[in-house]
């Protein structure tokens, strides 16, 4: 019986395929070799002159300090003086001799007893009785300002209007003093109303404890310009 040859299990023709297989992988690994580079290793050198430092140790010193000082003593001072208790039945004596002084005389003891001055200068706001004026009180004499002002044409012309508070005194004889502007919408305004004060007639003055004195008053005047 003859046998047949199958090429497709042709012994020589795997030789051939394995031969070249194995010539690309021995290539291969040559040009691997040549392409690897090993790492470079770096070896410090130790400096063998090297020593240690010595540092001079510096001692901390601490300045002496002051003891505190003790507490001041603080002297107290006691009086030890006791107090005489007297009771009525206690006498007393006295260095006045009685007998020098007759039977039908008749000791009196006498205590000064000062009498309250009112101060002057220092003006009252309200007093036992008010100052009056041409028989009326304070708006008496706001309707007799009042019936007096004229209003100033350069506030009129500028349509200035308000209310201007004053201040004054009526003095002991019945004249004002210490005319003072307090309040005022317009410099004009309030020299008018100071204008008429000063020609007020004189008051009836204030009394406290039957003596006149000095009463201070407010006053307000207003100006209103009529449509």
């Amino acid at each position: 019986m003859e046998l047949k040859k199958n090429p497709n299990v042709d012994v020589n023709r795997l030789r051939t395929l394995l031969l070249e297989v194995g010539l690309i992988v021995a290539l291969l690994v040559v040009i691997a070799a040549f392409l690897y580079t090993p790492r470079e290793v770096t070896v410090e050198k130790i400096d063998m002159n090297y020593g240690p430092v010595e540092e001079q140790i510096t001692e901390i010193t601490r300045q002496d300090q002051k003891p505190p000082e003790p507490p001041k003593k603080t002297q107290i001072t006691v009086i030890t003086d006791i107090l005489n208790i007297v009771t009525n039945e206690t006498q007393i004596d006295t260095n006045v001799d009685f007998a020098e002084f007759d039977a039908d005389v008749e000791i009196v003891q006498s205590v000064a007893v000062e009498e309250e001055n009112i101060e002057e200068d220092q003006p009252f706001v309200k007093v036992e009785e008010m100052p009056s004026f041409q028989g009326g009180d304070i708006n008496t004499f706001r309707n007799w300002v009042m019936s007096k002002i004229r209003y100033p044409s350069i506030a009129q012309e500028n349509h200035i209007s308000g209310r201007v508070f004053l201040k004054f005194v009526v003095e002991r004889d019945g004249s004002l003093t210490n005319i003072q502007v307090l309040q005022t919408p317009d410099q004009s305004l309030s020299d008018e109303a100071v204008r008429v004060l000063k020609l007020s007639p004189k008051w009836k003055p204030g009394r406290q404890r039957n003596q006149t004195v000095r009463v201070v008053y407010n006053l307000p005047v207003d100006f209103r310009i009529q449509d």
